[in-house]
């Protein structure tokens, strides 16, 4: 433990979700002991269900796991490349595609559990972090030396450094006395596989149907995940359908596109809810994750923010000589000045994609295949919004 007495940490971390885990162990790697508080039990952080959600990764986030070895423990049935990504809307001829310009793909989806699954077996391998399960916080003190979590069976935990990534609805987000803007879309998600003779090429295919959504994001073994998005009501009947029924549903609002497909298993369902925290940072904390950027699924940055932010965190606490030093103010205001900078603007501009895309008023619906046509036939245009959309999905800065 830390040479302090006082202290049971470097940094505490509430939450062992992928991007808790990530962060313990980055901080771990870095010579930092890392103490990871979570309330669920340890059977099911190892041996995490199949939830239904495919996480898309940008070059940069994939960078990371490899250095974190969570890579290499992927197996190759678990990793399917994203070619290129391709938008259309109601019937509209407009299509934009997006691809990488390279041989290299645009990114690769690895589906969510797995993702846990692996992060969890990573962290447990490194002696220098510590994972407590079953264990609540209900509150935290911080002081001039540190910070303290009390915990439900009224223990206390201290370190210098809080770190909370415990979810969008973060908990200890508000223990810290930090808000968020949350945006109830009023719409969710039912997920589910299907199965279709027709190779997907590798391609993401995102449809803006009149009344509803639907991504279907390339998998292997001649399946792709269907991602129908639809007004919170009609969430029921969806998943009230059979294999059948879904199947059948999901061919016609993708236009044919995979030719005849079939269920390939269970659906799943997600409300859809945005929120960004008015605070990264405060004194002796910080959010990492969905805590500090919930995104919505559209523009598929969602835990690809998280390992950015896990990455720049523990960047500036080495640069400030750790959690511990006397420069932890200066490594925390850093690390929010860029991960704000990197987060806002497509926060932002994802709600407005989201707002113009599932608008059925009738001016809505006309602007819609208008903005396409327009970024898809301007050769300037064109390029500006490819280039710009291709970086973010590859992870490229945006001055590459």
């Amino acid at each position: 433990m830390p040479e302090h007495p006082s202290f049971d940490a470097d940094v505490l971390i509430v939450g062992a979700g992928p991007a808790g885990l990530a962060l313990a162990a980055a901080l771990a790697d870095a010579g930092q002991r890392a103490l990871v508080l979570e309330r669920q039990p340890r059977e099911a952080l190892a041996n995490p269900a199949e939830d239904g959600r495919e996480i898309a990764l940008t070059h940069r986030a994939r960078g990371i796991l490899q250095r974190l070895g969570w890579w290499e423990r992927l197996s190759a049935d678990d990793v399917a490349p994203l070619n290129e990504a391709r938008v259309a809307d109601g019937e509209a001829p407009a299509r934009l595609r997006f691809g990488p310009g390279t041989k290299a793909p645009l990114g690769w989806l690895v589906p969510n559990h797995r993702l846990r699954a692996v992060g969890w077996a990573a962290a447990s391998s490194r002696p220098r972090l510590t994972i407590e399960t079953g264990v609540e916080v209900t509150a935290l003190a911080r002081d001039d030396a540190g910070a303290t979590v009390t915990l439900a069976d009224g223990s206390q935990r201290r370190a210098p450094l809080v770190v909370a990534a415990d979810s969008r609805f973060s908990a200890t987000r508000r223990l810290a006395g930090i808000g968020a803007a949350l945006r109830d879309f009023g719409r969710s998600v039912v997920v589910g596989r299907v199965a279709h003779a027709q190779a997907n090429d590798g391609i993401a295919w995102e449809c803006f149907r009149h009344g509803h959504t639907l991504a279907l994001l390339p998998m292997n073994g001649g399946c792709s995940s269907a991602v129908v998005t639809i007004p919170s009501e009609q969430a029921p009947e969806w998943l009230a359908l059979d294999d059948a029924g879904f199947a059948a549903r999901v061919q016609a609002a993708s236009g044919g596109v995979l030719g005849k497909l079939h269920a390939a298993g269970p659906r799943h369902h997600y409300p859809l809810v945005g929120v960004y925290a008015r605070r990264f940072v405060g004194p002796r904390f910080a959010l990492v994750g969905d805590a500090a950027v919930g995104m919505h699924p559209v523009t598929a940055h969602g835990f690809n923010f998280g390992l950015y932010g896990v990455e720049v965190l523990v960047r500036e606490l080495q640069r400030h000589r750790g959690a511990a030093g006397a420069d932890l103010p200066r490594a925390l205001a850093a690390y929010e000045a860029e991960h704000r900078r990197t987060t806002w603007p497509i926060y932002q501009g994802t709600n407005a994609v989201v707002s113009l895309f599932t608008d059925d008023r009738p001016l809505a619906r006309v602007l819609r295949p208008a903005v396409l046509a327009l970024a898809g036939q301007a050769p300037g245009l064109r390029t500006v919004v490819r280039g710009l959309i291709t970086r973010q999905l590859t992870g490229q800065p945006q001055w590459a």
